[in-house]
């Protein structure tokens, strides 16, 4: 059973997949793959000097078809073997015309024969030799194809280890840093809950002085507003009466309204206003120095990994006018677009957004790393990002990755990021020129600052999914998106 299914193998490694039959004269593509030269003369036949691959897609000049002989040979042997162990199978080791068994093999004809054959005027001049010698020549030459391919084989899968062992020991220097950033922030947060919890005592303590001073000041004032007010209702009677019986015992009448006179309440302590004093301006320093911790540190940050992970090609994006929407007026190189005011008289193809004003790049991406910047200047509705190929065109789309898109979006004085539901950004931070970067490998899409590399913000891995990805702008009442050189 296992020399059966190497001879399928072999059979499926020489067949031609346009005739599905052994190759005859088999050429190579540029991309690798390999065909009959009638059968992929056949299949290009009737179109233009660059055509494609059957199995790839991929575009290729027709000029460039280089034969393969090591592979013509590889498909002559495994015939002739197939033939052999057809005929072995089936008892039918002996030759069709002369009925004599097949001990020989024609070396020009590579066809086993028998000793009638060998007289016979076919192969009377052929070179031929004994079918065991044959056979034994033949299974050295597989078996040295055989070595070959397990030592690429052998090569691939060292390549496969050493590429998991590299992305195991980043994963484990990622998970260090992680776990530094988680234990560096607890005694942060701790530290800070320490001194809020102390300034805030300090304050209580302050508050109650202060409440035990004012509720001093306040009794002993009440006092003496009814002392006053009982003394004045005493002297507006005692003048009512007539001048004898007023000037009865005026000298006690006039030193008691002496007396009467209005106690100033007791000040706050200078020391005490010191202290209230001071805090307040511990207060403002403190606060001051956390503002900038907090203004500082994002900035550091977006500085040391505003950048993606592993080099990103700089990739030459044109505009697909085949996809933008009837108002939207894309530039002579297909390298800006703005916002009509009138639709367009363009037929409306399948590829064509027709409600939302989008447009899609005309290079999709399906492996690798890749960048390119878009100029958004001051306009007020646009968002910029990538969307999958098979994203909606027709009515209402979805901007979400839900709906085959990730971007950035300002519209109507916000700056957002487009999830769901969307995360907003600082719109004091609206950046002039925006760095698009795709991981396609990562499924990766992250948006920098152009101007000052910072971080905007990134789509963690997985979130895009493994097909073709293209560019993607959209563009809104009096706005205007280039792509930059």
């Amino acid at each position: 059973m296992a020399a059966e299914n190497h001879v399928e193998s072999l059979q499926e490694e020489a067949t031609c997949p346009i005739c599905l039959e052994y190759f005859t004269q088999p050429v190579s593509l540029e991309c690798g793959h390999n065909f009959c030269r009638a059968c992929i003369t056949q299949c290009w036949e009737g179109t233009a000097t660059a055509a494609s691959c059957p199995q790839c897609r991929e575009t290729v000049l027709q000029r460039n078809l280089r034969p393969n002989r090591q592979l013509a040979n590889v498909a002559e042997i495994v015939k002739r073997l197939s033939l052999q162990a057809a005929k072995g199978t089936g008892g039918d080791g002996v030759c069709g015309e002369h009925q004599e068994a097949l001990k020989l093999f024609c070396e020009e004809d590579q066809t086993p024969i028998c000793v009638v054959c060998d007289r016979s005027r076919a192969h009377r001049t052929h070179t031929v030799v004994p079918i065991q010698e044959a056979a034994q020549e033949y299974k050295e030459k597989i078996q040295a194809y055989l070595k070959a391919l397990r030592e690429e084989r052998e090569k691939l899968l060292g390549f496969k280890v050493t590429e998991k062992g590299k992305c195991q020991e980043y994963l484990k220097q990622t998970q260090t840093e992680r776990e530094k950033i988680v234990s560096e922030f607890q005694q942060l947060w701790q530290f800070l809950e320490e001194q809020e919890q102390l300034l805030l005592a300090q304050l209580e303590k302050l508050d109650e002085e202060i409440v035990r001073i004012q509720n001093e000041n306040v009794s002993k004032l009440s006092e003496q507003i009814s002392h006053l007010s009982e003394l004045i209702s005493e002297m507006e009677g005692k003048c009512q009466k007539p001048g004898s019986e007023f000037l009865k015992d005026i000298r006690s009448t006039l030193s008691r309204c002496e007396k009467g006179k209005f106690q100033q309440p007791e000040e706050i302590s200078a020391e005490l206003e010191e202290q209230v004093s001071g805090f307040s301006q511990k207060t403002i320093a403190l606060l001051e120095a956390l503002r900038k911790f907090k203004d500082t540190l994002p900035s550091a940050l977006e500085r040391k990994k505003g950048q993606p992970l592993g080099a990103h090609r700089q990739a030459n994006v044109t505009l697909d006018p085949d996809t933008a929407q009837l108002r939207l007026v894309l530039s002579e190189d297909r390298k800006s677009v703005r916002y009509g005011y009138t639709r367009q008289d363009l037929p409306d193809n399948p590829q064509r957004f027709d409600v939302d004003f989008c447009v899609l790049g005309c290079e999709g991406f399906t492996s690798g790393r890749h960048c390119w910047e878009v100029e958004v200047e001051d306009g007020q509705c646009w968002a910029v990002g990538v969307a999958r190929e098979s994203v909606g065109r027709k009515g209402g789309i979805s901007y979400s990755p839900e709906g085959g898109i990730w971007a950035v979006q300002r519209w109507v004085g916000q700056f957002q990021v487009l999830t769901s539901p969307v995360t907003p950004l600082p719109l004091r931070w609206v950046p002039s020129r925006i760095r698009v970067c795709l991981d396609c490998d990562r499924g990766q899409v992250t948006f920098i600052d152009a101007g000052d590399e910072a971080l905007i913000f990134t789509f963690p891995p997985g979130s895009v999914p493994g097909e073709r990805i293209r560019p993607w702008l959209w563009v809104g009442y009096r706005s205007w998106l280039c792509l930059c050189p």
